[in-house]
C-alpha cells in the first residue's frame, strides 16, 4: 500500500452510482482480444479483484464457465449485479471481500484480473495469493488505459480538468485525499518488480486500439468526478451542494452548449504466467 495510508471502507463510498457514466471505457474489443491472448474458450473461471460496478468482469463472462467479482463496496457489487442482470448475463457472482481477504474459499482459477486496482492493496501479500490460486500456467492480468503515449488531443472544447482538479483542492486541501486519509505520493509504481518476485513469468503486453473522439454532457463530467476516490461524494461532506453547484458553473462556462470532446484511450493489457511445472 502507499506510504503511511491505510485502506478503510470510505474509500469509493457514493461513487458506485456514478462509476459507469462516469469513467471513459476501455476500448472496443478488448474482451475478446484478452480472451483471445489468454486462450479462454468457455471453460474455467476467472476472478476480477476490486471489480467495481463490472466493468471489466461482465464482458469477460462469456469466454470463462464462471466468473467471479470481488469488491469491498457492497454499492459497487450492487450495481454490478443490476449491470448483469441487464445485460443478461447469468454465471457471474459477488463477493464482498478485500484483496487481503483472498483466497477467502473462492477456489482455483484460470485468470485473475485487476483493472486499475492492484495498487490499492497489499500487493507483495495479494501477488503471492493469486499464485496459489491459479492453475498450473494460470494467468495474472492487469488491464489500465494507455497511459503513453497519451491520445492525441480532441477537438476543443475538452473537459476542463485541471481547472476541476483546483476547484476539488479548494475545498479539500491540497494533499489528494482517499477515503479518511491522504495520499501524498500519490499510489505507487513498480508493480512488475513485485509480480515478478511473487513467482510469475512476463509480462506479455498487449494494447487494443482506440482512438474514437465522443461528446461528453456535464452530467458525464460531473459522474467522473464523483467516481474518483480523491472526490467521491461523501469527501465534501454538507458542501457537497455548494461544490457541485461551482462545478457546474465551472463546465457552463467552459461549454455553454454542455458538450465536450473527449479521445478514448487505447486500453494496455500485461499479462504474468504462473509457470506450468
Amino acid at each position: 500500500m502507499p506510504d503511511a495510508w491505510r485502506w478503510d471502507p470510505t474509500l469509493f463510498r457514493g461513487s458506485a452510482a456514478y462509476y459507469e457514466r462516469g469513467r471513459l471505457p476501455y476500448a472496443t474489443g478488448f474482451a475478446e482480444a484478452l480472451a483471445g491472448a489468454l486462450g479462454l474458450d468457455g471453460r474455467g473461471r476467472l476472478l476480477d479483484v476490486g471489480c467495481g460496478p463490472g466493468i471489466v468482469v461482465l464482458p469477460m463472462a462469456r469466454y470463462v464457465t464462471e466468473a467471479v467479482g470481488v469488491d469491498p463496496d457492497e454499492d459497487m457489487l450492487a450495481e454490478a449485479e443490476r449491470r448483469a442482470g441487464r445485460l443478461g448475463v447469468t454465471n457471474a457472482r459477488w463477493v464482498a471481500a478485500r484483496a487481503e481477504d483472498l483466497p477467502a474459499g473462492l477456489g482455483t482459477f484460470r485468470a485473475v484480473v485487476f483493472a486499475q486496482s492492484f495498487h490499492w492493496t497489499d500487493r507483495d501479500q495479494v501477488a503471492a495469493t493469486v499464485l496459489r490460486m491459479l492453475e498450473p500456467g494460470g494467468a495474472f492480468v492487469h488491464v489500465s488505459d494507455l497511459k503513453e503515449p497519451a491520445p492525441e488531443p480532441a477537438p476543443s472544447p475538452g473537459p476542463p480538468y485541471d481547472r476541476i482538479q483546483d476547484l476539488v483542492r479548494r475545498y479539500l486541501g491540497p494533499v489528494r485525499r482517499a477515503g479518511q486519509g491522504v495520499l501524498v505520493d500519490g499510489t505507487p509504481g513498480g508493480e512488475a518488480a513485485i509480480i515478478e518476485r511473487a513467482g510469475f513469468a512476463g509480462p506479455e503486453r498487449l494494447v487494443v486500439p482506440a482512438g474514437e473522439v465522443v461528446t461528453r454532457t456535464s452530467d458525464d463530467i460531473v459522474a467522473w468526478v464523483f467516481s474518483r476516490s480523491d472526490s467521491a461524494p461523501h469527501l465534501f461532506g454538507d458542501k457537497l451542494p455548494e461544490f457541485e453547484r461551482d462545478l457546474r458553473t465551472l463546465l457552463t462556462t467552459t461549454a455553454p452548449d454542455g458538450g465536450f470532446a473527449e479521445r478514448l484511450p487505447a486500453t494496455e493489457i500485461r499479462i504474468w504466467r504462473k509457470p506450468a511445472g
